[in-house]
């Protein structure tokens, strides 16, 4: 018998690692600093709340 592999998926460090992303994308875009520092907070205050409510680092 063969042995089948399931992947399973962390969602809510998926997702922190996902808004980590996007938030290092907004500094490098070509936007205003405001622009670009109002996106990085929008992110990572995401990020602060998974990883609060998760307990995920």
């Amino acid at each position: 018998m063969t042995t089948r592999h399931i992947l399973t998926l962390n969602l809510p460090k998926a997702r922190t690692a996902f808004h980590r992303a996007c938030a290092l994308a907004a500094l490098h875009a070509d936007s205003s600093l405001a622009v670009r520092l109002r996106r990085w907070n929008h992110h990572m205050t995401i990020v602060r709340t998974l990883e609060s409510v998760g307990g995920e680092k």
